[in-house]
């Protein structure tokens, strides 16, 4: 396929702004305010420029109208959680409602050593409007860094009480729910297994299930960290619980976790539930699996991702307006697995 200089296929020329104008016989600065968000123009305008724009095929250049309004429509999404499964949905949750808006995601990586600056840098060059940072354990003071270069954010999956927005669940209050349901069924060894030991959610999952133990008299017989959110970190870490302790039950500090805990078990020839309880945290759609069944914690995913994204859309409309993070309920989803 032949190539013009300028890189379009077939050697056609992109319609300029100026063409459409010529066209519809009017002003380049209506065709600018015709394909600008809320800007003044006529209905009789705007429908000449478009019916102009759609004879030559013409797409207006974002980059173009970003010197113009200072916006680039573009959002920051930041997270450290690219290998887990869960959060391809979360993502594709993401990604769809800034679509959705008329908004386009930045992914950023925080994983790699040296991912929190690199992250940063990119959001400033390339003069993203607000931060989205989706993960529980972001780089020590990350958020604060995007807050103070003036970008707002929202931190999602966050831990309650920091000093920029967050849209989270209570987790200790989850930690206490599966502690209790454990309880009522007379279970009374069990066991932790979280994630990485300085994510946040994890350790409050934690502290929360021994609260819920403590006030029946009990402790966890093991409180361990498998260190990342994965399924093999799941199956060695409950693997290597197994070598020591056998638990009753195990809480895993979410569902990718505890299908890898889940797996363990039954390449050890242990029956779950007969043999031994499981439960997760997240109620990812994997959980939901005939080969899996997960009892698990449901956190409103989806909820969560809306009201953040709106959050971000109402501040950018309005830079008076003030970002309101928020706590959203859990519920136990009870399957076949405790």
């Amino acid at each position: 396929m032949r190539r013009s200089s300028s890189g379009r296929a077939g050697g056609a020329e992109r319609v300029t702004a100026q063409q459409v104008a010529a066209a519809a016989g009017v002003s380049i600065s209506a065709v600018s305010r015709t394909f600008t968000k809320d800007a003044s123009v006529s209905p009789r305008m705007r429908a000449r420029v478009l019916a102009a724009a759609e004879a030559l095929g013409y797409r207006p250049n974002q980059l173009a109208r970003s010197l113009m309004t200072g916006r680039t429509e573009l959002v920051g999404l930041v997270s450290s959680h690219f290998a887990n499964p869960a959060f391809m949905d979360v993502f594709d949750l993401f990604t769809r409602e800034l679509q959705r808006r008329g908004l386009r995601p930045l992914i950023a990586n925080l994983s790699e050593d040296g991912g929190a600056d690199s992250a940063l840098d990119m959001m400033l060059q390339y003069n993203v409007d607000a931060v989205l940072i989706a993960t529980s354990a972001p780089p020590e003071g990350f958020a604060d860094s995007c807050a103070r270069a003036g970008l707002p954010v929202v931190h999602v999956f966050g831990r309650a009480g920091a000093a920029v927005p967050v849209v989270t669940v209570d987790n200790v209050a989850g930690g206490r729910l599966v502690a209790g349901a454990m309880l009522a069924r007379g279970l009374r060894q069990l066991a932790f297994l979280g994630g990485a030991e300085t994510d946040s959610s994890s350790i409050d999952r934690a502290a929360g299930f021994a609260q819920g133990l403590a006030a029946a008299g009990l402790r966890p017989l093991a409180v361990d960290f498998a260190g990342d959110y994965s399924h093999e970190h799941g199956r060695r870490g409950m693997h290597a619980l197994l070598d020591r302790l056998r638990p009753q039950a195990v809480f895993c500090g979410d569902d990718i976790l505890a299908l890898g805990a889940l797996d363990a078990c039954r390449e050890r020839g242990l029956a779950v539930p007969g043999e031994i309880g499981i439960v997760g945290f997240d109620d990812m759609p994997l959980a939901a699996w005939p080969g899996y069944r997960l009892t698990t914690v449901r956190q409103p995913m989806a909820e969560m991702v809306r009201h953040a994204i709106d959050q971000i859309a109402a501040r950018l409309a309005d830079s008076d307006h003030p970002i309101q993070g928020r706590l959203f309920d859990i519920a136990l989803v009870e399957r076949d697995s405790l």
